[in-house]
């Protein structure tokens, strides 16, 4: 699963590796994002996203599925695996969120319009092509500064135009994206009140993390790892889209 501002593409790199070794891949985009439908008027949410994931596993008959998730999609990966035990294997979470104190310090570009004292400056920008292109640019930036420089130049021609071709091409995932950010504190909130019961799901959880990721540090993987019963750390040297950076090395740790 995907977070935003991206799509199923940043698999792209890592889903070979995978298949390789005899595995069933399944990539998909939240309603609203990459190529799925944009129903005009649409409402986008974190629980229409867990619905989404629910639509996605019911339709295609999955049994028991290792359930892998990046970024924000960690609220619909663990949320799953809560109401659906019994169906999730196991839990692979790269560089992402769930339920963290209000002290981590998020992208920017999310604090912006995730931060309702600020609602009407994030809806002028976001009715601001020249503003909204600005701002992703400079947060792109602050992602690819932190890189290895031998993954700099695949971020530029892969990462960067993916993640801007889902606001450029038409029609846009913008209206996901603005109204997303708009409840992630939020569900933040609710998410951070149901860590005691992460200790009740009795499957193994991988915690894969890139070190030069500036905004979800290894901090938040140990503190993720504390909630649950059964977790593992296992750090590599790169940034927050690590399945595309090092995607050899994050499937060899998913598949050991």
């Amino acid at each position: 699963m995907h977070g935003f501002p991206d799509n199923l593409h940043i698999y792209d790199d890592l889903i070979p590796y995978l298949v390789a070794s005899g595995r069933r891949v399944i990539t998909f985009d939240f309603l609203g994002f990459g190529a799925s439908d944009k129903p005009p008027g649409a409402t986008y949410s974190f629980r229409q996203q867990l619905g989404d994931l629910e639509a996605v596993v019911d339709t295609l008959g999955l049994g028991k599925f290792v359930s892998v998730a990046h970024d924000s999609s960690g609220f619909a990966a663990v949320n799953f695996a809560l109401a659906h035990p019994e169906r999730v294997d196991s839990l692979c979470m790269l560089d992402s969120a769930y339920g963290e104190a209000p002290t981590v310090q998020w992208p920017e570009m999310i604090e912006i319009f995730a931060n309702k004292r600020i609602a009407p400056l994030a809806r002028a920008i976001a009715q601001s092509p020249e503003q909204f292109a600005w701002i992703l640019n400079w947060q792109k930036q602050q992602f690819l500064d932190g890189l290895p420089d031998s993954q700099k130049a695949h971020f530029e021609e892969f990462l960067g135009p993916l993640i801007a071709d889902n606001f450029i091409k038409q029609p846009s995932s913008g209206p996901a994206f603005v109204q997303m950010t708009a409840q992630f504190f939020e569900e933040l909130a609710r998410n951070f009140e149901r860590l005691p019961e992460l200790k009740t799901l009795d499957i193994p959880v991988k915690l894969i993390w890139g070190n030069a990721d500036p905004y979800f540090p290894l901090s938040m993987a140990e503190e993720r790892r504390s909630h649950f019963k059964d977790a593992s750390i296992h750090v590599l040297a790169a940034g927050h889209w690590l399945q595309s950076d090092v995607p050899e090395l994050v499937a060899k740790v998913m598949l050991s």
